[in-house]
């Protein structure tokens, strides 16, 4: 019988605790978590937790940073690619909302362990956090330089927006202030891009008198 090579035995062990991790997090908070708990709930000893990370800090920094990352390069790729604005934010759009879809739990710490904690691992994180505004700012700035959106409206600003409705909506779902059906995944990938893209095209007023 084959062995497991103990690189991938590694590797396996540390994919189950950060597995666990996602699932105490989200389930208890992560002030209200303690290493233990995880450990127990991945079936491993206490001190194994330690032998991959250094703290709980550790371990929510990796799991943020694993899917931020892949976020990240994900609207660089999109940004790169041919095609009109609100196809792209579209694209952008739909790979967060499906994150959610298909990982709610790992959705949830992000949101409200990360990216909504300002004065904790928000600030920590802030760097990464501003490289995906700076991302889609990018195709902001194409489709205005291209005239398909209106230019008086910095595209730092509109990006901002646009994330922010984003996490908005996952918040709604996440406490379960809008209701979550498979049409409503698809329904939020359109409407926040049209909220956002009807707002910045030509002729959209910007004051009122």
């Amino acid at each position: 019988m084959a062995s497991t090579p103990k690189g991938a035995a590694a590797t396996d062990k540390r994919r189950l605790i950060l597995d666990a991790a996602v699932r105490v997090f989200a389930r208890q908070g992560y002030g209200g978590c303690r290493v233990s708990d995880i450990a127990d709930e991945a079936g491993v000893a206490y001190g194994l937790v330690y032998h991959y990370f250094r703290s709980k800090d550790a371990v929510l920094d990796t799991l943020f940073l694993e899917r931020w990352n892949v976020l990240v390069e994900m609207i660089r790729d999109v940004e790169r690619r041919p095609g009109p604005v609100a196809q792209k934010l579209h694209a952008v759009a739909g790979f967060i909302i499906d994150s959610y879809r298909y990982d709610p739990d790992l959705m949830k710490v992000i949101i409200v362990e990360v990216t909504r904690a300002a004065n904790t691992f928000g600030r920590t994180h802030l760097q990464e956090i501003r490289e995906a505004y700076r991302a889609i700012a990018d195709i902001v700035e194409d489709g205005q330089r291209r005239g398909e959106l209106r230019d008086d409206i910095t595209a730092e600003f509109a990006a901002m927006a646009f994330y922010g409705a984003i996490e908005q909506v996952l918040t709604g779902w996440i406490f379960d202030v809008l209701p979550e059906t498979d049409d409503g995944y698809d329904e939020a990938k359109t409407f926040i891009v049209a909220t956002i893209c009807d707002g910045l095209r030509h002729g959209s007023p910007t004051t009122s008198d």
